[in-house]
C-alpha cells in the first residue's frame, strides 16, 4: 500500500513539473491517434453513408463483414502491417517500419471499421426520415451522402470518439510496428507496459493518469461540441 501511495505521489510530481519525457510521450500519442482518427473518419464516415443510400447485391454481407471487422484483433493487424512494411514486403522500400507513420497505418486499419459501422447505424436512422425528401429533390447519391453526413454531424462525433478511444488505448499493433523506440515511437500504452516491466511504477502510474485524463477530456470536448444536453428553460 505504501508503495502504491508513493507511486501516486511521484506520478503527480511528474505531471505537475511537466516532465520532458512524459510530455514527449503524450505528444506523440496524441499526434498518432488524432491523425489516425482523422484519416479513418475521412474513409469511414462516407463509407457508412454510402452503404445506407446504395442498394447492391451483397450489401447485407458487406455490412456484416464491416461489423465483424470491429472486433479485428490488433495483434493480427500489427503482424500484417509489419509484413507489408518490412524490407522483404511490398512497401519495404519506403522505410516506414518502426516509425510513427507505421503506427498511424495500423491504427487507421483498426479504427476505420468501427467508425464506418457506427456511422452506418446513425445515418440509417436519418435516411428513414430524409428518404422521401431527398428523392423528391432528385438529389444525386453524393448529394444524399453529404446531406446525411451534415445533418448527423453531432451524432457522428460519437463514432469519432469511439475511434479515438480504441486508438489511444491500443498497444498490441503499436508495439509490433512501432517497436517502442525511445524518443521515436514510444507512446502512452507501450511506455506503461515497459515501465511496469522495469518496476518503475511511478512513471507508469503517471502515464496511466495522463491516459485517463486524455480520455475524459476528449469525452467532455465531444460532449460540449455535440451539445447533447442544453440548458433547460424550465
Amino acid at each position: 500500500m505504501n508503495e502504491l501511495a508513493q507511486g501516486l505521489l511521484d506520478a503527480w510530481k511528474l505531471i505537475f513539473t511537466l516532465d520532458r519525457d512524459l510530455l514527449e510521450i503524450v505528444g506523440l500519442s496524441l499526434r498518432v491517434t488524432l491523425t489516425a482518427v482523422a484519416i479513418a473518419s475521412l474513409i469511414g464516415l462516407p463509407l457508412g453513408a454510402w452503404l445506407v443510400v446504395n442498394r447492391f447485391r451483397y450489401r447485407r454481407a458487406t455490412i456484416a463483414v464491416l461489423n465483424a471487422l470491429m472486433g479485428l484483433p490488433p495483434v493480427v493487424v500489427g503482424l500484417v502491417v509489419y509484413l507489408l512494411l518490412s524490407r522483404s514486403g511490398p512497401f519495404g522500400v519506403f522505410g516506414l517500419l518502426f516509425t510513427p507513420a507505421a503506427m498511424i497505418i495500423a491504427q487507421v486499419i483498426i479504427i476505420t471499421p468501427m467508425i464506418a459501422s457506427i456511422s452506418h447505424q446513425v445515418i440509417r436512422d436519418l435516411w428513414a426520415d430524409y428518404h422521401d425528401l431527398l428523392l423528391s429533390l432528385n438529389a444525386s447519391r453524393w448529394q444524399r451522402i453529404k446531406a446525411l453526413l451534415w445533418d448527423g454531424r453531432r451524432a457522428l462525433l460519437t463514432a469519432m470518439l469511439a475511434g479515438f478511444g480504441r486508438g489511444i488505448g491500443e498497444v498490441g499493433a503499436i508495439m509490433i510496428v512501432g517497436g517502442n523506440i525511445d524518443h521515436n515511437t514510444r507512446v502512452l500504452t507501450t511506455a506503461i507496459s515497459l515501465e511496469t516491466g522495469k518496476g518503475n511504477f511511478a512513471f507508469a502510474i503517471g502515464l496511466g493518469l495522463v491516459l485517463i485524463a486524455l480520455a475524459v477530456s476528449v469525452n467532455l470536448i465531444i460532449h460540449s461540441l455535440s451539445k447533447t444536453e442544453r440548458a433547460s428553460n424550465w
